[in-house]
């Protein structure tokens, strides 16, 4: 828009305002389609729309359309806020507010670049605006651009030296680049500047955590938790250094609370590590189970699953999860290793008792199928890794479920006994497959 068109529309616009009678004026200024409204979006949705519908006023149709755009956002609609922020930018192409909010929008919807591209615009209008810099360099840094978002933080700060968001960012990017001094420094600097945001002390105890000072990283992770006592991670965070303090029973308190407060995978894994350490590794296998059932693909649970089973000495079953770590994560080395290391302990062990066959009796056998596990020592462990998979999914079911499971089986035993010998069907890999879906089953 133009600079003396956006002059007419404002100049309309207090003429305007200036014509209304007293009463009127306060009924607009006490409209409730604002965005200081936000915190009941519903309501203000309704608002915003009935004005839009009513009014033909440019100013108050972007006023309208943005905040109504900040309730759909808080709604977590970043489409519908999206299209409203692009019909006021529309109306007012240099409109700021709309392009702040619009750029925000995409960021919370992923889409970095275009955020990118709206603070370019924002930038342009206003070059000497600390916090769209700060924002824009957070689009930069969830990119991965590390050094590009480093310089726009630099330059929010030199723009506004009190803007402490600004240094809690650019410690963020210090952190992930391995600047952990450099972090601490700049969380230390949002402190003193008395930011309300806990996140300065929970960012600030992960550097510490990185320099190997856990002590120092709870004093934070309390003073984090002090601030805002509801947030999930700062409670898993702790867990995670009461453990490197070797006081598991404080790092699982913590934990539970993290779980209470909103469950994932990473919080039962932790969970589990600690009951691992106290030896409880029944807890610490239920603890796996659970986060594998929040997230099927972590490699993480599945490793350290089987290393509960192998300190609980069933070898079988700790190859099973080991194999499925390795699978998810082939770059996983410690779950390489750690297969590697249980398959030779189950290897030294077969040579001190050579007896050890597949779950079923090896003498007398007459299908073919049978025969050929008997005399394959691969096909021999992969019956037994399939039975050990089968009675930890049966194990976990009752009725009807654990019903349908057994007649599972039976089908494919029998299928695999009647198809046997034909050109098409490759016993491992069958067996394979199998072993993996109730491996799925017992999770």
């Amino acid at each position: 828009m133009s600079l003396s068109l956006r002059a007419t529309l404002l100049a309309l616009a207090l003429t305007q305002l200036a014509a209304l009678p007293a009463s009127a004026q306060a009924a607009i200024d006490a409209s409730p389609c604002r965005v200081d409204k936000v915190a009941d979006p519903d309501p203000l949705i309704a608002a915003c729309t009935a004005q839009l519908e009513s009014s033909n006023d440019v100013p108050r149709q972007i006023e309208a359309l943005v905040a109504r755009a900040a309730a759909y956002t808080s709604k977590h609609q970043n489409d519908r806020a999206i299209a409203d922020l692009s019909r006021a930018i529309a109306l007012d192409t240099d409109n700021l507010a709309a392009l702040k909010a619009r750029a925000k929008a995409y960021y919370d919807d992923n889409q970095y670049d275009r955020a990118i591209q709206d603070f370019n615009r924002v930038l342009r209008i206003d070059a000497n605006d600390s916090d769209a810099f700060d924002r824009r360099g957070n689009a930069f840094l969830e990119r991965g651009a590390y050094d590009r978002a480093t310089e726009d933080f630099n330059e929010a700060i030199r723009l506004d030296a009190g803007n402490a968001q600004a240094f809690i960012d650019r410690g963020v990017a210090y952190f992930l680049t391995g600047k952990h001094e450099k972090a601490i420094a700049d969380y230390s600097e949002a402190i003193r500047l008395n930011t309300t945001n806990s996140a300065a002390f929970a960012n600030r105890a992960a550097a510490y955590q990185k320099l190997g000072r856990p002590d120092r990283a709870l004093e934070d992770e309390d003073e984090a938790i002090r601030r805002s006592p509801t947030k999930a991670d700062y409670y898993s965070n702790r867990g995670l250094s009461h453990a490197k303090l070797h006081d598991y029973d404080r790092a699982i308190a913590d934990y539970n609370e993290a779980i209470r407060l909103g469950p994932r995978a990473n919080y039962f894994t932790n969970r589990g590590d600690s009951y691992q350490f106290k030896k409880e590794y029944d807890h610490a296998i239920a603890d796996y189970n659970e986060a594998l059932k929040l997230d099927p693909k972590s490699h993480f649970a599945y490793n350290n699953l089987g290393a509960a089973y192998w300190r609980k000495r069933d070898l079988d079953r700790a190859i099973i999860n080991y194999e499925q770590a390795v699978r998810l994560n082939p770059r996983d080395d410690t779950a390489v290793d750690n297969l590697k290391a249980v398959k030779r302990e189950r290897d030294r062990l077969a040579l001190v008792n050579p007896t050890v066959g597949p779950t079923f009796d090896c003498a007398g056998v007459k299908r073919a199928v049978e025969k050929a596990i008997c005399s394959d020592e691969d096909l021999v462990r992969l019956d037994r890794d399939m039975n050990a998979a089968y009675q930890s999914a049966l194990a976990k079911l009752t009725g009807r479920d654990a019903a349908a499971l057994r007649q599972g089986q039976r089908t494919f035993v029998s299928t695999r006994d009647r198809l046997f010998g034909r050109p098409d069907y490759q016993l491992r890999k069958e067996m394979e497959r199998r072993r993996m879906e109730l491996t799925a089953m017992g999770r």
